[in-house]
């Protein structure tokens, strides 16, 4: 039995991992902004489910429930970072305020739940860190500019920590789910006030009123988060694990057309450096 902290339990795939790590036997640390959103999943597993508000944005919030679930269950052995929404809009037409809050979010966010396990983790030279990104990590499609920013930043962070922490007996991974049928492209997606004509046959087609995946996406969060469960509790957690049978297709024909690309330029790249 492990201890797990997962962010954004309210819905979606954050819900699905609290429920499949509690069906699983695991004590789980539930959290989400609004506690009251998350209180059926601690009724329903009074020995093993804590809920805690957090907000990630909140330094005392995150130390709050770091400390609740070492008084409860005696520590975090596995933290889930996974709160977030969406933001749509061209790059032109993002708008200060609101990437700022999107990096505080998800990067920072994700930034201080990290370094407020990390000690105990540290001491007990053991723990893994599951940092969710996003498909659009690596497609980038027009409209997601943002979105698929902050994502690569989690990556990137991710993958220098996991370089860090090995010695220590932890283990960080990145996931990137491609479509699952969450309402992430519904009541958690945000997107700019103000759309630009020039942009209507590109980011435009992707703002959520001409957006119609919305139901319809191909990935089931149940068996995402068993998954992921399955794939931690393995013992050999990959530095990044892609979810969904879209994410499986579509990776590969992006990488396969980065690859080309570079061919086509090597001699270019190579004629950089000093004779």
């Amino acid at each position: 039995m492990t201890t797990w902290l997962v962010t954004g339990c309210s819905t979606g795939l954050g819900r699905a991992f609290a429920e499949a790590a509690l069906e699983g036997g695991h004590d789980v640390v539930v959290t989400a902004r609004d506690v009251s959103t998350i209180e059926d999943l601690a009724a329903r597993h009074p020995d093993h489910a804590l809920a805690v508000p957090l907000d990630v944005t909140d330094d005392e919030q995150v130390r709050d429930a770091v400390a609740a679930a070492t008084d409860r269950f005696g520590g975090v052995d596995v933290l889930v970072n996974n709160a977030g929404y969406g933001y749509r809009a061209a790059v032109e037409e993002g708008e200060l305020e609101a990437v700022q809050q999107l990096i505080e979010t998800h990067v920072l966010g994700s930034m201080r739940t990290t370094q407020a396990v990390l000690p105990g983790m540290r001491e007990r030279r053991s723990g893994t860190i599951v940092n969710i990104s996003s498909i659009g990590a690596r497609l980038c499609p027009e409209g997601s500019g943002y979105y698929s920013a902050v994502k690569a930043a989690i990556e990137a962070l991710t993958f220098a920590l996991r370089k860090e922490v090995a010695p220590l007996g932890i283990t960080a991974m990145a996931v990137e789910p491609g479509a699952f049928r969450t309402d992430f492209a519904g009541r958690s997606l945000t997107q700019s006030a103000e759309p630009i004509a020039d942009y209507a046959e590109t980011a435009g087609k992707r703002r959520k009123d001409n957006d119609t995946a919305h139901g319809t996406q191909p990935g089931d969060p149940a068996k995402a988060a068993h998954a992921l469960i399955d794939v931690v509790e393995s013992g050999r957690a990959p530095a990044l694990l892609v979810l969904g049978s879209d994410a499986a297709d579509l990776i590969p024909r992006t990488l396969d057309a980065l690859r080309s690309e570079l061919a086509e330029w090597e001699q270019v790249s190579r004629s950089t450096d000093f004779d």
